[in-house]
């Protein structure tokens, strides 16, 4: 049987890619395995869909002064001796590192031990773990073209990001009635992340009488954003997150608003969903989201407001925009050469791991 180990953590965009591709591994006569930090976010979700986990110590590596950065380049070099050890024990064929600076111990290992890595680069420009990681790997996938000329000749392979075959069999009527809607209006669905974007949720519930001359608004407002004083106002549904719901919510949306995180963005490529990206601002993140977000609307799959322009009429001035050229963004879309993530990096995996056999 071929082994591979999966590795990834610290956020939900490096661990939900690699439960994507598991059922499609088993189904090629994988046995599969897991290797994450002690006690990650990763380690709940992994065990939640059955995959043998293994726990390593992690540190993070900072650009910038903490006291931590003292004490964390040991904890890495404890994970890489733990990764070793396990991957000396697991024997796999092959390794695929969706990100997170716990994989950074566990590709080296593989490296040491001359197991082929494959490694996944979410956004436009790759991130310090990858970084550290891509000289260790045989083949890097990316979502963006941009992104080839950021990596190693010949290792880099234009993949897209594997999406979650649940999102693919939602059902418009199931969302439509979970929110109590109808089809007489078409369904504007944002999404301001898990911990919700101040920003995007003032610019929706300011202008919430003009939007809902037009639309249906389901607003996922993230953690603690609900406004209950907006929740018995007609096609107006708010939540602050949602998990089985979201691939019929999805199913039901004519247009989505988003934050522009690369897993994100490749999941209303794949579903074909209208959208305006409002990226997070240089001075929450490195930057990525706007690379991610003038990637998409360079090859015309998106409009893009960033968060300093957001104003409730600039976004509904947006939304407008988009829905009457919505058949433009699809057509756009239909065109994208990241047809099947799942089936190239699967298809990856095997190359490598009958190479190594």
């Amino acid at each position: 049987m071929k082994r591979i180990v999966l590795t990834g953590g610290g956020t939900a965009g490096h661990v939900t890619p690699n439960m994507a591709l598991v059922p499609k591994l088993i189904d090629e006569g994988f046995d599969i395995s897991y290797i994450g930090s002690y006690n990650g976010m990763e380690k709940k979700l992994i065990g939640d869909i059955g995959v043998p986990y293994y726990g390593i110590s992690s540190g993070k590596l900072r650009r910038y002064f903490d006291l931590k950065n003292f004490s964390d380049p040991f904890r890495v070099l404890k994970g890489y001796f733990e990764a070793k050890k396990i991957l000396k024990k697991l024997h796999p064929d092959v390794i695929f590192s969706k990100g997170g600076f716990v994989t950074v111990p566990v590709v080296i290992a593989a490296k040491k031990l001359h197991i082929p890595v494959i490694i996944h680069e979410s956004d436009m420009t790759p991130g310090l773990a990858n970084k550290l990681s891509i000289p260790s790997a045989s083949k890097v996938c990316c979502n963006f073209p941009e992104t080839i000329s950021h990596l190693p000749e010949g290792k880099a392979v234009l993949t897209g990001s594997p999406i979650r075959e649940e999102l693919f069999q939602g059902k418009k009527e199931t969302g439509l009635s979970l929110c109590d809607f109808n089809d007489e209006k078409p369904v504007l669905l944002v999404i301001g992340g898990s911990l919700g974007s101040v920003a995007i949720n003032n610019a929706i519930r300011t202008n919430l009488n003009d939007l809902l001359e037009r639309y249906q608004i389901i607003h996922l407002c993230g953690r603690n954003h609900l406004d209950e004083s907006l929740s018995h106002i007609r096609g107006y549904k708010q939540f602050e997150y949602v998990k089985k719901e979201l691939k019929h919510y999805f199913a039901c949306a004519d247009i989505v608003v988003s934050r522009a995180g690369a897993n994100a963005i490749c999941e209303l490529l794949a579903l074909r969903k209208p959208n305006i990206l409002i990226p997070l601002g240089l001075d929450a993140s490195r930057g990525d989201q706007i690379l991610n977000a003038q990637s998409f609307e360079k090859q015309g799959y998106s409009y893009v407001l960033q968060e300093k322009d957001v104003t409730s009429q600039t976004l509904l001035n947006a939304v407008n925009t988009v829905y009457d050229n919505r058949e433009k963004y699809i057509e756009a879309m239909n065109k994208s050469e990241l047809a099947n993530p799942i089936e190239t990096i699967v298809n990856l995996a095997n190359e490598l791991a009958t190479k190594k056999n």
